[in-house]
């Protein structure tokens, strides 16, 4: 059909596969073409996801140039996202990517200046802000019922046995991983980072080379504390992939495991020492549409669609703000000191 999204999707390792799984029932998209530097790699995903009109090559300007699409789909390494990302706008593309936003914030500030010049859209899959208890929390503390966020406190303690490239990576934890919950620390509380302090370390009986652990705190805007605590090699009792909060509000508290699971407390009354206190029901959201990985993608293609400009919540010009987080907390891990966030 003439009105299809087309789209070439970069990069055919294994998280491609939950990209295709999730725009498989989407009707007006179309695959048009496969890229990656191994062929093998998109001829099965051409088999795997019977996407016999789709075209193969191992290079993204040719194909581009051979199949017009209007969106690229980026699940390639995070060193490659600037080639991919400004080749594509440069021939007029949407660009979707993976997670991280780039391999180092000046080639973030490259995709995002290239976004704005060519008048489209980047944006990166952060699936956290399209999960409806995070936009339940947000909610109800962006209601003020409870008066202003003052401290947000996260826990991640997740004993992770990947093997291969993860095992030796330096930073493993900030840079892995940390982006989705510092993401999601920025939605929670409505600000923005202002400083960090960040200390790593690799316990004893880690099977990691390099630093698997740290504790982060940022001063964010607003004048919320943020404070991270994590480990990659933290066996027994983990929390869930969102974490652990307690979200402390001048006139109450908010605990979630990063499940369904809520726990509220608003001051009612004074007491002669502890407030009198009542329990607070976090009521659900419903989402406007799909959740996690098929919602990031559902709005950012809504917005492709639109006939006015529109940008989805992880527009690279927001989501660069997240990746400033990641590497001031490795910058401060790396000096021992308090480092400004820059964007």
């Amino acid at each position: 059909m003439a009105d299809n999204i087309r789209v070439v999707l970069a990069g055919c390792g294994s998280i491609s596969g939950v990209w295709l799984e999730n725009v498989a029932d989407i009707r007006d998209v179309e695959i048009v073409g496969l890229v990656d530097i191994n062929e093998a790699a998109a001829n099965e995903r051409k088999k795997t996801f019977q996407l016999d009109n789709a075209a193969i090559g191992t290079k993204l300007a040719p194909m581009l140039e051979e199949t017009e699409p209007s969106v690229v789909f980026d699940c390639t390494v995070p060193e490659t996202h600037v080639d991919v990302a400004v080749t594509a706008l440069e021939h007029g593309c949407h660009v979707l990517g993976e997670k991280p936003l780039a391999d180092t914030m000046e080639n973030a500030k490259k995709i995002c200046a290239a976004a704005k010049d060519a008048r489209r859209i980047h944006a990166v899959l952060q699936n956290r802000r399209y999960d409806p208890n995070i936009r339940a929390l947000r909610k109800y503390l962006g209601s003020g019922k409870m008066g202003d966020l003052t401290t947000l406190d996260c826990d991640f303690y997740i004993g992770a046995h990947f093997g291969g490239f993860r095992d030796h990576m330096k930073h493993v934890l900030l840079i892995d991983m940390a982006i989705h919950t510092f993401d999601a620390a920025r939605f929670i509380a409505d600000a923005d980072p202002v400083s960090v302090y960040c200390h790593e370390w690799n316990p004893k009986g880690s099977w990691y080379d390099h630093d698997a652990s740290a504790v982060a705190v940022f001063e964010m805007s607003n004048g919320i504390v943020y404070t991270y605590r994590g480990s990659w090699c933290s066996e027994g009792l983990n929390t869930t992939w969102e974490c652990d909060w307690r979200a402390i509000s001048e006139k109450g508290s908010i605990t979630w495991d990063g499940s369904e699971n809520f726990k509220a407390q608003r001051v009612a009354g004074a007491g002669s020492f502890f407030s009198e206190w009542e329990d607070v029901h976090i009521k659900p959201v419903k989402m406007r549409g799909k959740v996690g990985h098929a919602g990031v993608i559902e709005e950012f293609l809504r917005c492709v669609r639109s006939p006015t400009p529109k940008k989805p919540l992880t527009a690279c010009s927001d989501n660069i703000k997240s990746l400033a987080m990641v590497f001031g907390a490795v910058e401060s891990a790396e000096t021992g000191k308090k480092v400004k966030i820059k964007i």
